[in-house]
């Protein structure tokens, strides 16, 4: 039998309007590598890549969606636990449809799945529509997180991900402590036995 090599399997999303960044985004983490000929329809399922955070390996499984209707598919097929929603700062339409995309989210994927916003291409000024400020009181508004990211001068962007997998195996570890407590609680009176099990961890292949 072979010996797993990471500690945690976690599945994220990136959502966000076609021409966002959103496969810029992958490439970079990923492959550490930028191109600027992607096209909307390339078509890509998944890139992986296996990080280490406080002494745990976390192999992350990320998908590229490429609109509304493959989101959809994806969030019923898969047990995501991280979703990055992305728009371009230089396109207001974008950052405007975000209220939009976490909607769908809301309707698609688990109520407790952890969401960041990403305002890529923050390169370019010169072009810039959406104000960081904009970015900053929109997560403040959906209590999530915020960065601005370029995937192309590779800005933010391992920082994003690494937030995102922290937040994830921080809650992670919570459930499972609260799922399996020591060996030596002893139950107070009229407390009810705890149940066997992990709940909500039970369809997630974390090992």
């Amino acid at each position: 039998m072979s010996t797993k090599t990471y500690d945690y399997l976690f599945k994220l999303l990136l959502i966000g309007d076609s021409g966002v960044g959103k496969t810029c985004i992958l490439f970079r983490f990923s492959e550490n590598n930028f191109n600027t000929t992607f096209i909307s329809t390339i078509g890509i399922d998944f890139k992986i890549r296996t990080i280490e955070l406080d002494g745990k390996k976390i192999k992350l499984q990320i998908w590229d969606t490429a609109g509304q209707e493959r989101f959809r598919t994806i969030t019923t097929a898969y047990y995501t636990m991280g979703i990055m929603l992305v728009y371009d700062c230089t396109q207001e339409k974008s950052f405007e449809n975000i209220k939009n995309w976490i909607r769908n989210i809301e309707e698609n994927a688990a109520t407790d799945v952890e969401k960041m916003l990403l305002g890529n291409k923050c390169e370019l000024n010169d072009k810039r529509q959406v104000t960081k400020e904009r970015g900053e009181q929109l997560a403040v508004e959906y209590g999530i997180k915020f960065l601005e990211t370029s995937a192309k001068n590779s800005i933010n962007v391992e920082e994003a991900f690494f937030t995102l997998a922290r937040d994830i195996k921080i809650k992670m570890e919570k459930r499972l402590e609260a799922n399996n407590p020591p060996k030596g609680h002893q139950l107070k009176a009229n407390e009810p036995p705890r149940k066997p099990g992990l709940g909500w961890l039970s369809k997630c292949n974390f090992f």
